[in-house]
């Protein structure tokens, strides 16, 4: 009994400190290093990029997790999220991305549109379905399109898949991390892991800069 009791004891110490301290990042494995680091859009605040597609299923599947854990996000970091464009396709959705923050909407309205293209299986590409859409979720279709159709948000949108080339970004989701550290789902191996690693790597660049941990 004793022995039984101990070795209980033992593995609950082992689970215990598997949870309390995630296994250490390695680069090459969990992450990359951006060949040339840019600067960040975040001031002194850890900028944490994400770049991402409306209709990418992956991206879509993470879209839960990734807002729970932003919602622990440490105060010294910041999300910043990018609308890849890799083909012509994509930039409808990049369009809606740019046209919703200016409108002040996106917040509100970006896991709907998520939700749109992949439970709805609305395809909002197409400018008759995104004018209805857009009127269904209260806003003005005119001012809309005329947002969605200026200079201003085709410019934004190629800047953001200019993002993406200068990071070298093949694939979606994707994130850079102090415009330094490159990781995504499909390097970690796992949704959890690809959150430890976030985590680490804030901490790592936090480490960097000189500053101490702070608070979530």
């Amino acid at each position: 009994m004793l022995i039984r009791a101990l070795a209980f004891v033992a593995a609950a110490v082992l689970s215990f400190s598997a949870v309390a301290a995630p296994e250490e990042i390695f680069e090459g494995r969990d992450y990359t290093r951006v060949s040339a680091p840019q600067p960040v859009a975040t001031g002194k605040k850890i900028e944490v990029l994400e770049f991402f597609w409306y209709r990418c299923p992956h991206c879509n599947a993470l879209e839960p997790g990734l807002n729970t854990w932003l919602k622990k996000l440490p105060k010294d970091a910041q999300i910043r999220r990018v609308p890849a464009v890799f083909r012509d396709d994509w930039m409808p959705g990049a369009k809606i991305y740019y046209t919703l923050e200016q409108m002040g909407q996106l917040n509100r309205l970006h896991d709907k549109v998520f939700e749109a293209y992949h439970v709805e299986n609305l395809n909002l590409n197409e400018p008759g379905v995104l004018g209805s859409w857009v009127a269904k979720q209260g806003l003005d279709r005119k001012k809309f399109e005329t947002i969605y159709n200026s200079f201003s948000t085709q410019s934004k949108a190629m800047q953001g898949s200019q993002l993406a080339t200068t990071y070298g970004v093949m694939g979606v989701p994707a994130f850079i991390v102090d415009g330094k550290y490159a990781t995504s789902e499909s390097m970690t191996g796992s949704e959890p892991r690809l959150f430890e690693v976030l985590d680490q790597l804030i901490a790592k660049a936090r480490s960097e800069r000189g500053g101490k941990h702070a608070g979530r």
